[in-house]
């Protein structure tokens, strides 16, 4: 049943995440650190890129992994450019880039932990 959701749960994430990083917010909560910024855009795009991966089930588990990654970095890198290109109270940031990309890096790392996790389970039990 979730997998029937999975592509209209990315878009409708991807839209809000495009609002959200376009749009004239009055911010996020703080917290506390004076990272807080990064903090949300490497949480942020964790979500997404672990999201994006459901969403391409047409492909295999090892290639939606990276394909995942590499569409959620360049869609990263692209709201960025927009932000510098088409707003004044945005700015493009090399260090948002970077958090970006360490959200999918994380992601990448907890989907192929994971997937050794089951490939580790299932030879146990076959």
């Amino acid at each position: 049943m979730l997998k029937r959701w999975a592509l209209p749960i990315v878009l409708l994430y991807g839209l809000a995440l495009t609002v959200g990083s376009l749009a004239k917010t009055g911010g996020m909560p703080e917290l506390g650190s004076s990272y807080d910024d990064k903090i949300y855009h490497t949480l942020a795009y964790t979500i997404f890129t672990i999201l994006v991966y459901n969403g391409l089930r047409f492909k295999s588990r090892k290639s939606r992994i990276f394909t995942a990654v590499a569409l959620v970095i360049a869609y990263g890198i692209i709201i960025e450019l927009l932000q510098y290109l088409f707003t004044s109270y945005r700015t493009l940031d090399g260090y948002d880039i970077l958090a970006n990309a360490m959200g999918a890096l994380l992601a990448m790392s907890m989907l192929l932990v994971r997937r050794e996790m089951k490939l580790k389970k299932n030879a146990e039990l076959g």
